[in-house]
């Protein structure tokens, strides 16, 4: 546990700041990633990882369904963590190198995962991005602890499932239970996922379907299933005009799993929410188009760091 105790310590609060609570400063928030660490939640315990040093508020990035943290390690965090921005990204709860306690779960009890992630690391406020189910993750993070989350950049996400959305999530959850190989899955969630130009593309999609098969470790069916489960029922809908924070809701304009209405629908009920279309990207846009992508997350919340106003 040597590990998550230096990452600890790099993103602790400043010891002048005892009975009051401050984000994170330049001494503090170190690039700690060292070997694994991990630390014990209710009963279980969940993989992080810390990137990048800086005096900026930390970024906690939410992995979306099927995955695990290594997705961001490519197209994400190396852009934000050059742009000064520490970047704190873990598995979800039986995805890769988390436990898994079993049982069933929401994207409340996903939430407050996250914040006793946020907890553990003495991080008292921090921006937080989620895609699909990291999305919805993060709404009720920010819904549940608002004053934890300084800003939200939520992604090809959406505030409640649709028919067509229950029908596919559904039909995902019974090809996992009726044994279909995982590469046949792979490439079924990829149609669903990438946009057409993306597809075009031979070689990069075989290599995506290659990283979804090899290097992001695949996750227990089950846990698939039940995180398939968790984003049929989640519905924060009425709650989420509650949501306080400056919010960003990115689609991508071929985006056929959650299409661009949803994010409008999203982006309307969050009070001074700023809504962006990206062209030429599909579900996956955060990989599809990464440097347009991270270029307009950094520009975001540099603006929110200044207090600039935020247009709907």
């Amino acid at each position: 546990m040597a590990s998550a105790e230096r990452a600890k310590a790099a993103l602790s609060e400043p010891a002048s700041a005892a009975g009051a609570r401050s984000e994170p400063q330049a001494s503090e928030v170190k690039g700690t990633m060292s070997a694994m660490p991990s630390f014990g939640t209710r009963g279980f315990k969940l993989h992080y990882e810390v990137h990048g040093e800086g005096q900026k508020p930390p970024l906690l990035l939410v992995m979306g369904m099927g995955g695990t943290c290594q997705g961001w390690l490519t197209v994400t965090v190396p852009d934000l963590v050059r742009a000064g921005r520490p970047i704190v990204i873990f598995d979800n709860r039986g995805a890769g190198q988390s436990e898994d306690p079993g049982g069933p779960f929401t994207t409340r009890e996903m939430a407050h995962d996250a914040l006793a992630l946020l907890e553990h690391l003495g991080i008292a406020r921090a921006h937080v991005l989620g895609g699909f189910l990291g999305g919805m993750i993060a709404q009720e993070l920010a819904l549940a602890r608002p004053e934890s989350v300084a800003s939200l950049v939520l992604v090809g996400t959406y505030a409640r499932a649709d028919a067509k959305r229950r029908l596919v999530l559904d039909l995902w959850k019974s090809m996992v239970q009726l044994g279909v190989p995982a590469e046949l899955r792979i490439k079924n969630r990829l149609s669903w996922t990438l946009g057409d130009a993306t597809l075009e593309q031979e070689e990069l999609v075989e290599a995506m379907w290659r990283f979804y098969l090899r290097d992001d470790a695949p996750m227990d069916d089950k846990v698939f299933a039940r995180q398939a489960e968790a984003c049929i029922a989640h519905d924060a809908y009425e709650r989420i005009p509650g949501i306080s924070a400056p919010t960003l809701v990115v689609v991508g304009e071929g985006d056929v799993l959650t299409p661009p209405h949803l994010s409008r629908e999203l982006a309307a009920r969050i009070k001074g929410a700023r809504l962006v279309v990206i062209p030429n990207a599909g579900h996956l846009v955060a990989a599809e188009l990464a440097p347009r992508f991270n270029r307009l997350v950094l520009r975001f919340l540099a603006e929110v760091e200044r207090g600039a106003p935020q247009a709907r």
